[in-house]
């Protein structure tokens, strides 16, 4: 694993006030447009920082409707695991092992999938797809709208 700079610990910081301020419960780098291995997640239980976060074993499944802080007012349902072992670098520097079920999980997943160039769009049957392509297309135009 690649080690965490002192720039890494102030995008940590970063990247939670900006999850915070978008009523989010987690965000990627390369959601804030940073081409780097980062996710910052709390689902209430406090904030978890990983760099270079990678699921080790899953566990179980669940589906659950999902929204993204990058798809505004887009939900899907996706299955994910109900538990999983997630390893990365802390803000220290320090490998850290997190075994993670339910909502913080999920959250988990969610962030990692946004490493992988993965967004809940992606889980969504042709059908599905359709409709949220036309829903995105209209709040797009929407916003174009001027005041």
């Amino acid at each position: 694993m690649a080690a965490v700079g002192p720039e890494e610990k102030t995008i940590f910081v970063q990247m939670e006030e900006v999850m915070r301020c978008a009523g989010g419960v987690g965000l990627a780098a390369p959601q804030v447009g940073l081409n780097r291995q980062l996710v910052v997640v709390d689902v209430g239980e406090g904030p978890v920082a990983l760099a270079n976060p990678r699921i080790l074993k899953k566990w179980g499944s669940a589906v659950m409707e999902e929204g993204c802080l990058s798809l505004p007012g887009i939900y899907v349902k996706v299955k994910r695991a109900k538990k999983v072992k997630v390893a990365g670098l802390n803000e220290k520097n320090e490998k850290v092992v997190i075994v993670a079920a339910d909502f913080l999980a999920r959250a988990l997943q969610h962030e990692i999938d946004h490493l992988r160039g993965r967004l809940i769009f992606d889980y969504a049957n042709l059908f599905e797809k359709l409709r949220l392509k036309a829903k995105l297309r209209q709040a797009r135009a929407g916003s174009r709208t001027p005041a």
